[in-house]
């Protein structure tokens, strides 16, 4: 199986401090693998080195074998990497189907084609009830289906979801967490980046835990489960639910 993402030795910056050291991580093509780590373990920073948003160096940034330490990060998209940000970053005075068609646009450079709007209606429907209503009004939740939705009308070959629980109820973390499986099991590769450890390591088949912003443990999702930086409480950290 080819790598989608290779990583290595990935160190990123925020402002004048270091907040992510020496990372080296690979996701193979097909393969849903989770990150997890406390709050401020520096998820979202190494999210942002890999998409080119946070000034960084590496040894080795490369999709599907191609650098891509270079290259700009709507360049990035373009090639079929996309993230999922964790605060869904809509644009909230346009409609819902406005958001959905903006994720379009790498797309149509991309392949010479439009997006995949009735898939995107038929994976959520309550976008399509919500179409012509404003993504400022919505619930969390689907705040959540909209960043998603938009997310796949670029074609991703590979979607990096970052803390998609974040503040949503159970019921709908569970819907959430089954959307995304479906979308890995349909071919798309997910890195999934999470503070819930339990819900991340329900979806992914290899996990990496980054501490401190270091990697500090990885293997499969089942050898780490058992692990003693688990039985030391690691497992412990999931977030609260703050928001319905």
């Amino acid at each position: 199986m080819a790598n989608a993402l290779e990583v290595e030795a990935l160190s990123v910056r925020r402002g004048r401090s270091e907040v992510l050291h020496q990372a080296t991580l690979i996701v193979r093509e097909g393969e849903c693998v989770c990150l997890v780590g406390s709050n401020g373990a520096g998820k979202t920073s190494l999210i942002e080195g890999i998409m080119g948003t946070l000034p960084s160096r590496a040894r080795t940034l490369s999709f599907h074998g191609v650098s891509i330490s270079r290259m700009r990060p709507w360049d990035r998209v373009r090639s079929g990497l996309v993230a999922v940000p964790q605060d869904r970053e809509l644009f909230p005075s346009l409609s819902v189907v406005d958001n959905l068609q903006l994720g379009a646009i790498a797309a149509r450079e991309r392949r010479g084609k439009g997006g995949v709007l009735p898939e995107i209606y038929d994976l959520f429907p309550r976008l399509a009830e919500r179409s012509a209503q404003k993504a400022g009004t919505l619930s969390g939740g689907e705040r959540s289906m909209l960043a998603i939705g938009r997310g796949l009308m670029s074609q991703p070959q590979m979607l990096i979801f970052d803390e998609p629980s974040l503040g949503l109820a159970p019921k709908v973390v569970e819907s959430i967490m089954r959307t995304i499986s479906q979308i890995n099991a349909n071919g798309t590769t997910v890195l999934l980046v999470e503070q819930n450890v339990h819900q991340a390591f329900a979806l992914a088949s290899r996990a990496y835990v980054l501490e401190n912003g270091s990697i500090s443990a990885q293997g499969t999702t089942k050898e780490l489960a058992g692990s003693e930086l688990m039985r030391r409480g690691f497992l412990g950290s999931d977030m609260a639910v703050r928001d319905v």
